[in-house]
C-alpha cells in the first residue's frame, strides 16, 4: 500500500501532527509511507507541481495530516487542495483519510472541509482521526491511532468508503440578479469596514453586492480588498505573537489588521464561495490573524457577510460563519447571499447591522461560543507562561470561571439531593421541593415588575 502523507503543517518535519503519521509508519511496516511537506514548501510547489503530481499519481492512499488553524486546515494546505483540483490527476480509484491535531476546537469544520473537497476530487473518503496534541504521548492515544489506521486498511481491502455528505449544487445554478435601488436613509454615526476578496478590474456578482450594501447602509463604509495585500506568507505556527503580540513576518499585516479593520464599529466580510470555503486568500487572512493570539479583540462589535454562491448547499460553511461570530463575541447581524432575493437580503443586513451598532446589541452565546471559549480557557490557563498576552486578556475579561466557587449553591444542591433521596421526606413535603427551587425565579419576576412600574412612573412624570 503506497501511502502519501500530505503534511499541511508549516513546521515541516517538526510538526506534532506528523509524528502520528510517523508512528503509524512504524506500526504498519507493510505500507510504504512517503511524505510531502506541502505546508512548508507551498511556494515552491506553486512554481513547479511536477514532483507533487508524480507522488499523487503513484499513491493508493492520500493521508492529509495537519494542525487545525482557525476552524479549517492551514492556508498552505488549502492552497494545495486548489492545486490538486487543477493538476489533472485522476483520483477516482484512490482513497483518502485525514489526521488532525488540535484541542478539538472546531475540528469538525476542518474535517468536513476536507471531506467535501475529497468528494469534489472523486477520492474515496475513509474518515479521519481527530487527536489532541498530547494523545500520541499516552497509551490510549496510540491505541486510537493504530485502531484508526487498521480500520482504514480494512475499508480499502473491502471497498468501503463514506458517501459524500454535501448535496450537489443543481446544474445550471446562477446567481440571482440584483433589482431596484437601495432606499436612501439619513446618515448616522458609525463606520463599517468591508473586508473583501475580489477582482477589482471586473464587474462581478460580488462587487455588485458590495455596491448595493454600501448604498443601503446609512453609515460610512471603508472597503479593504485583501487580494491586494502583500502577504509575505501563511501563518508559521511559531507562537512568536503569543509571547509579545507581534508577528514574525515584517509585511505589516498586524498593524494593517488593527488600524484598518479592527478599529471599525462593525466588520462585513464579502467573498465568493470557493472549494467549500471562503477561499484560500481569506484562509490566509484568517490564519495570520493569529497575531491576536487567542484574544477576541473585536468582542462586542457586530459582523455580517455578503456571500456570492450557493450557500444553501454548504452547511459546513454556514456553521463556520456562525461559529466564528459566536467564538469572537460578535453579534452576527446577517448573511446576505445572491441565491434568491439578494437586494432584499442585503437591505435587511444593512438595517440589522445599523441597529446592532446603535444599540450595541450583543447576541447571547450558544454552544458554538460557550464550548469554543471553554476549550481555549483551559488551554490558555495551562500555557499562560508562554501565552502571556492571551493570559492577561483572559484574566482581564473574567474568562477564567473555574473552579466554580459558588459554594452556597453547591451546598444547597447537596441539601436538595439529600432530601430527594429521602422517601420519608419526599412524602412529607411533596411538591414543595420544586416550589422552593423556583422561588428565586419568582422573586426575579417580582423585581422586574417593580422596575417596570418605576419606568412607567418616570414616563408619566415627564
Amino acid at each position: 500500500m503506497n501511502v502519501l502523507v500530505l503534511n499541511g503543517s508549516p513546521s515541516g518535519e517538526n510538526s506534532i501532527t506528523l509524528y502520528t503519521a510517523k508512528y503509524l509508519e512504524k506500526m504498519f511496516p507493510a505500507c510504504m509511507f512517503t511524505t510531502l511537506h506541502v505546508g512548508q514548501r507551498i511556494r515552491a510547489i506553486e512554481k513547479d507541481f511536477s514532483e507533487a503530481k508524480k507522488l499523487l499519481e503513484s499513491a493508493e492512499l492520500i493521508l492529509f495530516c495537519y494542525p487545525v488553524y482557525t476552524f479549517l486546515v492551514p492556508a498552505q494546505l488549502h492552497r494545495f487542495v486548489e492545486l490538486m483540483k487543477a493538476c489533472g490527476v485522476d483520483f477516482s480509484q484512490k482513497y483518502a483519510a485525514q489526521i488532525s491535531t488540535s484541542k478539538h476546537f472546531y475540528d469538525v469544520t476542518a474535517h468536513r472541509f476536507l471531506a467535501d473537497n475529497c468528494a469534489d476530487l472523486g477520492l474515496k473518503y475513509l474518515g479521519g482521526l481527530s487527536a489532541d496534541m498530547d494523545d500520541l504521548l499516552e497509551k490510549k492515544g496510540r491505541h486510537e491511532a493504530k485502531a484508526f489506521f487498521s480500520r482504514v486498511l480494512w475499508a480499502i481491502e473491502n471497498g468501503v468508503y463514506e458517501p459524500s455528505q454535501n448535496p450537489p449544487v443543481p446544474d445550471g445554478w446562477t446567481p440571482a440578479r440584483l433589482s431596484g435601488d437601495a432606499k436612501g436613509q439619513p446618515q448616522r454615526n458609525g463606520q463599517v469596514v468591508i473586508v473583501a476578496d475580489y477582482d477589482e478590474t471586473e464587474q462581478s456578482p460580488l462587487s455588485a453586492m458590495i455596491e448595493r450594501f454600501r448604498a443601503a447602509l446609512p453609515m460610512e463604509t471603508k472597503l479593504v480588498n485583501i487580494r491586494t495585500f502583500p502577504f509575505a506568507g501563511g501563518c508559521l505556527g511559531c507562537f512568536r505573537c503569543a509571547a509579545d503580540g507581534t508577528c514574525v513576518y515584517r509585511d505589516g499585516f498586524d498593524a494593517f489588521l488593527r488600524e484598518q479593520i479592527q478599529s471599525a464599529d462593525a466588520i462585513v466580510y464579502a467573498y465568493t464561495i470557493r472549494d467549500h470555503s471562503m477561499g484560500y486568500r481569506f484562509k490566509l487572512y484568517d490564519d495570520r490573524q493569529f497575531c491576536n493570539g487567542h484574544r477576541t479583540v473585536t468582542m462586542g462589535r457586530p459582523v455580517g457577510y455578503l456571500v456570492d454562491g450557493p450557500l444553501d448547499w454548504e452547511p459546513n460553511l454556514r456553521m463556520l460563519m456562525e461559529a466564528r461570530a459566536q467564538v469572537g463575541g460578535n453579534h452576527l447581524a446577517g448573511i446576505a447571499t445572491d441565491q434568491t432575493d439578494p437586494a432584499g437580503e442585503i437591505d435587511a443586513l444593512a438595517a440589522s447591522l445599523t441597529y446592532a451598532i446603535e444599540h450595541r446589541y450583543q447576541q447571547p452565546q450558544n454552544f458554538y461560543g460557550v464550548g469554543g471559549l471553554k476549550i481555549f480557557r483551559d488551554l490558555i490557563w495551562q500555557m499562560q507562561g508562554l501565552m502571556r498576552e492571551d493570559h492577561r486578556f483572559y484574566k482581564a475579561h473574567g474568562f477564567y470561571d473555574f473552579p466554580q466557587k459558588k459554594r452556597g449553591r453547591m451546598l444547597l444542591m447537596y441539601l436538595v439531593g439529600g432530601m430527594m433521596r429521602s422517601k420519608k421526606l419526599q412524602k412529607k413535603i411533596g411538591g414543595q421541593m420544586t416550589e422552593g427551587m423556583i422561588l428565586p425565579y419568582r422573586k426575579a419576576l417580582e423585581q422586574a415588575e417593580k422596575e417596570k412600574s418605576c419606568v412607567l412612573t418616570k414616563e408619566r412624570n415627564k
